[in-house]
């Protein structure tokens, strides 16, 4: 345990961002359990030593940092050490990368109940189960989602200017007025094209140049390690869940014959499906259902996208559609917070409510027009006009 400690209180002395993420704000750090999920690479570990620098600064003795990945944990349990920990007056943990050990949600669960002056916070991959672990923790859980950085974020980490959250109903009513007192501040195009090639993970932070090589590894850690570990993936069919990531990379946005496509991967149809569900819990693909879909995992999706636009500049590099990452980054600022299905008169269909048609400067209204709550998400304008929101706003909305 003193090695534990020894590495945590070394962490603490080191460089943090000044930049907090806006999840920070929101989780409810006086809960007893608390777990943030996220893909790989979107800033869990940092999140944590935040908040633990900004809390616990002057009382470090009554918190303690680990990663379940250290290979103390092959000798030693994690009741055990919390068992030590809070003999010794310590009131929280904070637990890093919970998936990567054995009996995660069961010792957690005894953590719980067993010590009860202990506050708890643990990360694991967007893929984790809370609801379907060995013991059941839904209950006692807040549960937290921690995506990429948002544009709006983007911003604040490279210009270290705190800019405003707006949601998508004051977007769409006062887009021209939004739009004009940011414009004021920044040139949104001025950094735009950037945080689609290599602005979602934080990890530009370190050097732009490794940037794709950092990205390709964090697909290769998910594919060959996650889904085996967390959702049973043979490894044989490992090189299959790729080359299926790489046709849907490099064609999105993709409407995807299943039959044909599991013919071309070399798999059964309903495998397919279910390969499709773990890329899109991995966070690495989005799919679009029509509104009326029923509850099976097994439907058929009417569109899939990326999961955010840095993936289809690791595909495609240079040759990225534009059409693409414009469709691309919508659905994935919208799903921060809302609901999006599949339209068949537009992109996309919002809240039930919501038509949105997705182009660029010159896209015209006319396909939509007659649809109420209709709104073009224009690329290429700086300032929105009526129903003609400027396509970077959306990355305003956390």
């Amino acid at each position: 345990m003193e090695k534990l400690i020894e590495l945590f209180r070394k962490k603490m002395t080191g460089p943090l961002p000044v930049f907090e993420r806006e999840l920070e704000r929101k989780i409810n750090w006086n809960a007893r359990l608390i777990s943030v999920r996220g893909s790989r690479g979107t800033g869990k570990t940092t999140l944590f030593l935040q908040h633990i620098k900004k809390t616990f600064s002057n009382n470090l003795n009554k918190v303690l940092y680990v990663n379940l990945d250290n290979i103390y944990f092959s000798n030693n349990t994690l009741v055990e050490l919390a068992e030590k920990f809070a003999s010794r007056g310590g009131t929280h943990l904070f637990i890093d990368e919970v998936h990567k050990y054995e009996n995660w949600s069961k010792e957690i669960k005894n953590l719980y109940d067993d010590f009860p002056e202990l506050h708890i916070a643990f990360t694991g991959s967007s893929l984790l189960e809370i609801l379907n672990g060995r013991a059941d923790l839904s209950r006692r859980t807040l549960v937290y989602e921690l995506t990429g950085l948002s544009f709006r974020e983007y911003l604040s980490l490279i210009k270290a200017h705190d800019f405003p959250i707006f949601t998508l109903e004051e977007i769409l009513k006062n887009n021209e007025q939004i739009s004009a007192e940011i414009a004021s501040k920044i040139k949104p195009f001025e950094f735009f094209d950037d945080y689609l090639s290599f602005g979602y993970y934080p990890y530009f932070l370190e050097g732009k140049d490794d940037y794709f090589n950092r990205l390709n590894e964090t697909l290769n850690m998910i594919i060959e390690v996650e889904l085996p570990m967390l959702r049973g993936l043979e490894i044989a069919y490992i090189p299959r869940i790729k080359k299926l990531l790489a046709v849907i990379g490099e064609s999105a946005p993709f409407i995807p014959n299943i039959t044909q496509l599991a013919a071309k991967i070399g798999i059964s149809r309903q495998t397919l499906l279910i390969y499709l569900k773990y890329l899109e819990d991995a966070k690495l693909i989005n799919q679009l259902y029509k509104k009326s879909r029923g509850l099976s995992v097994l439907e058929k999706p009417e569109k899939i996208l990326m999961e955010n636009t840095n993936l289809i500049e690791l595909f495609n590099g240079e040759n990225a559609n534009t059409g693409s990452r414009r469709e691309t980054f919508v659905l994935n600022q919208l799903l921060h917070s809302h609901k999006v299905d599949f339209s068949e008169e537009s992109d996309f269909f919002v809240d039930s409510k919501y038509t949105f048609e997705v182009g660029g400067k010159n896209k015209k209204r006319k396909q939509i027009q007659e649809i109420p709550d209709s709104y073009i998400i224009a690329d290429d304008i700086e300032f929105g006009t009526d129903r003609r929101i400027p396509i970077w706003l959306l990355g305003f909305m956390y």
